[in-house]
């Protein structure tokens, strides 16, 4: 699962990384990002969430496929891709890793334009409870929110 980090300024992935626990490489590799001088304040980058209570983690066997691991966990297939940072039709291999969401909580992936107030209205909860299951909302297009049901 992943979440976006705006740089503010005077931030460097070295900063970042140290700040959020992350492997410099790692979010090069994520981001695309080939050299450190590009990296400005106001750049979103995609970092990995680390907060274990929102997800279960599942490793891909031979045979699997995007759609009948989310079939499997009655998931919608679209979230389970996103969450994990793949596209549909992204070749999975044995062994991977992917973050399998909680039956306990709804997801939303955020679109342009969304607001506390719509986001907790689609939850169908307030926007302090909203605040409290989400320790960051950039609400910048992608970023994956949470809501205990």
């Amino acid at each position: 699962m992943y979440d976006h980090y705006i740089l503010e300024e005077g931030d460097t992935l070295d900063s970042v990384c140290n700040l959020l626990h992350l492997d410099k490489k790692s979010i090069m590799e994520l981001n695309n990002i080939v050299n450190e001088s590009d990296v400005r304040s106001g750049r979103q980058i995609k970092v990995p969430i680390s907060d274990s209570s929102y997800f279960n983690t599942y490793s891909i066997e031979n045979g699997d496929t995007l759609y009948g691991i989310a079939r499997k966990y009655n998931i919608n297939p679209q979230l389970l891709a996103s969450m994990n940072g793949l596209n549909m039709e992204d070749y999975i291999y044995p062994n991977q890793e992917i973050l399998i969401p909680k039956n306990n909580y709804s997801y939303y992936i955020t679109k342009d334009g969304d607001t506390l107030n719509t986001v907790s209205t689609m939850f169908k909860t307030n926007i302090p409870n909203l605040l409290d299951d989400n320790k960051i909302i950039y609400l910048s297009e992608g970023q994956i929110l949470v809501h205990r049901k």
